[in-house]
């Protein structure tokens, strides 16, 4: 007898086809869940918390000389300030140069030994962190003479150099000198041994070693060293435009002090300052460009 079409089918010859998921469904329906991104401490903008501080900074300055709270010889008022400012510009203070004349004295002075200092560093820095005899003959002389103030031995810089631009240079030299060779030294020690291991172990010479890995990887900390040191030169350039000086915002600067003109001493102290931070905003933008890698403030 045929079976009847009403017979049982065993469960295990059934064959039920899966059900089929949209590729637009799939990718809908994220497996994991977003991994949240938090802010680095610190990370940011700030040009307008600086705006800001600038601004209250200065409104603080004129409300205080407006009610005369301090005599004008202790705190010119900022239109004295300006006015100083324009005086000195046009040649019209003690001294007879142009403001601009002793800026470019002074620019060069500094600008030209932190070049010398950077060009002969960083290469110290370099051998004192990757051989020993170097380091042993160098670096207590750095560690003696780097904490010394400069007004400590310009009188023996004097005494050996004379009273010319080169002993002005000279000790603007040595202020930039040793925090570009301690900072490259740390940065070359700072160097993983890891990648020492990897380059070595791929038959690198040591000047592609020195090139190729040790380099790069210290330049962060030889890039902080120099904007360090010309925060030193500049700090030196007084001590340096001591010695016998004709011209120089330094120069101006002690000169104007002799003849208690407060306002040109504010000025010239504002104007170092400003050509010193747009320095190291180049040096920042330059750190950016040559080490993105890094964390930058």
């Amino acid at each position: 007898m045929p079976p009847s079409s009403t017979s049982l089918v065993s469960p295990a010859t059934v064959y039920t086809e899966p059900a089929k998921i949209e590729p637009a469904k799939r990718e809908a329906e994220p497996l994991l869940p977003v991994a949240k991104v938090y802010p680095r401490p610190g990370s940011g903008k700030t040009l307008g918390v600086t705006i800001i501080t600038i601004a209250i900074l200065l409104s603080g300055w004129w409300f205080i000389t407006a009610r005369a709270w301090v005599a004008p010889l202790f705190l010119p008022s900022p239109a004295a300030v300006w006015l100083a400012a324009q005086q000195a510009w046009n040649g019209n203070i003690q001294g007879g140069l142009p403001l601009l004349q002793h800026l470019a004295w002074s620019l060069v002075r500094v600008f030209g030994a932190f070049l010398l200092a950077a060009i002969s560093a960083v290469p110290l820095g370099l051998l004192m962190g990757t051989n020993r005899i170097v380091r042993g003959i160098f670096d207590p002389i750095l560690e003696f003479y780097r904490p010394l103030p400069p007004l400590a031995y310009l009188p023996l810089i004097v005494i050996w150099f004379g009273i010319d631009e080169t002993a002005k240079i000279l000790l603007i030299y040595l202020a930039c000198f040793a925090p570009i060779a301690v900072a490259t030294r740390a940065g070359v020690i700072k160097v993983a041994s890891e990648q020492l291991h990897a380059a070595l172990s791929m038959g690198a010479s040591q000047w592609q070693l020195l090139r190729h890995v040790i380099l790069p990887a210290a330049l962060p900390d030889i890039l902080t060293g120099l904007r360090i040191a010309i925060g030193f030169g500049w700090t030196t350039l007084v001590a340096a435009e001591m010695v016998a000086a004709t011209a120089g915002v330094g120069q101006l600067v002690l000169n104007a002090s002799s003849f208690l003109r407060t306002d040109i001493v504010i000025m010239g102290i504002i104007l170092i300052g400003i050509v010193a931070y747009l320095f190291d905003l180049l040096m920042r933008r330059l750190e950016h460009k040559l080490v993105p890698w890094k964390a930058h403030s």
